[in-house]
């Protein structure tokens, strides 16, 4: 796989981080959670392909551990707010000073500098500061996060995954490694460039733009049986398309983009909608460009013909239904690891063999409670 080969050690933390290291898991580098004491679940579900060793860092001789680790290692990937690290005396300073090739990617909410880089915050703190958040809502309500997936996943954890590729990248021409300041507020912003370069698509107030669900084409429609549509039909071939396929008259509508009409065209389109069954409406618009897909729940996306065709999602017995990851590579496409979620500390003493830890020092570190082991009990 393209990252094979790397080695990556990641602190253990919520959301971002976790998914930051899947992604590199998947496509085939060898990732570690660095895992606390005295945790026995892992809280981030995301642990794909990984191994765990715990240590605690908040002793001396831990700290000494990860750093032993961090100088055979090509990434460490920290999840805490600025300082805590510096605290630990496992800042990039030292460890860079003892790998110069290591690559300490900090993915933080507020970033590594300014005046909330010490405070905490979860994802629809980041989107708020971001100025994205405010774009995002229906019309005369407030704004609203879209789960938790743009700051934490989309400018948290994949931006940095990013900076590491491009960090590695860089490494193959100067043989050093970099710092990366991920801050998922400006992670999340740069994802909206489009939205900065295009303000005026966004001149009228949130929830009445063409593509904040202003417009009745770009919208999700309710079914007869209670399911969904999402209508796109933005250009005018499209939406002649939509139009037909609604059985509407285009003679007896007002201008698409009379944006004045665009209220009255919502009631009318949801009560076009509103007669058929979801299946009933794929019937009539799959295979056309009218821009209109359904709305696939969790149960649903397995099933869908498309998703059938390019197996954009895996059924595996160790792991359930999980997204293939992406993009698909040609030559060295990922291979998601099958089997189970490891435990905590499971790999303990085998990674710290494979860093050069000695029987000897392992069992010491073991009997003075610095790491913890806990290997899971042979079936009976």
């Amino acid at each position: 796989m393209a990252l094979r080969g790397v080695s990556v050690l990641e602190l253990a933390g919520l959301a971002p981080a976790p998914f930051c290291g899947m992604v590199l898991a998947d496509f085939g580098a060898q990732v570690v959670r660095v895992d606390r004491p005295r945790v026995r679940v892992d809280p981030s579900t995301l642990a794909r392909g990984k191994r765990s060793l715990v240590v605690d860092l908040k002793q001396p001789r831990g700290a000494a551990v990860l750093r032993r680790l961090c100088a055979r290692a090509d990434v460490v990937l920290e999840p805490f707010r600025h300082g805590v690290m510096e605290k630990l005396q496992l800042g990039p300073e030292i460890l860079q000073r003892e790998n110069p090739k290591l690559i300490y990617a900090r993915l933080s909410g507020f970033g590594q500098s300014g005046r909330f880089s010490r405070v905490a915050g979860h994802d629809i703190n980041y989107l708020a500061l971001s100025g994205v958040l405010s774009k995002i809502g229906r019309s005369g309500e407030n704004p609203y996060a879209p789960l938790n997936l743009l700051a934490d996943f989309a400018g948290g954890g994949l931006i940095c995954a990013l900076g590491i590729m491009l960090a590695l990248f860089e490494r193959t021409h100067s043989g050093r490694g970099q710092v990366i300041d991920a801050s998922m507020v400006e992670g999340t912003a740069y994802l909206g460039s489009f939205l900065w370069k295009s303000l005026g698509l966004w001149s009228q107030p949130r929830g009445q733009n063409l593509l904040d669900g202003g417009a009745p084409f770009y919208a999700t429609y309710r079914t007869a049986d209670g399911g969904f549509m999402a209508v796109g039909a933005i250009e005018p071939q499209f939406y002649e398309l939509l139009i037909k396929g609604l059985g509407l008259k285009p003679d007896e509508l007002p201008h698409q983009m009379s944006t004045t009409d665009w209220p009255e065209m919502k009631k009318k389109f949801a009560d076009v909608f509103a007669k058929k069954t979801k299946a009933e409406w794929c019937q009539i618009f799959d295979g056309t460009d009218a821009c209109v897909t359904p709305v696939l729940t969790f149960e649903e996306v397995t099933h869908h013909g498309h998703n059938q065709d390019r197996g954009s999602f895996i059924t595996d017995r160790e792991q359930g239904v999980i997204p293939r990851p992406a993009p698909l590579l040609s030559n060295t496409p990922a291979i998601p690891s099958s089997k189970r979620d490891p435990f905590v500390g499971e790999h303990t003493e085998e990674v710290l063999q494979e860093f050069g830890f000695s029987e000897e020092e392992i069992n010491q570190l073991k009997s003075d409670k610095i790491i913890e082991s806990n290997k899971p009990r042979a079936n009976l």
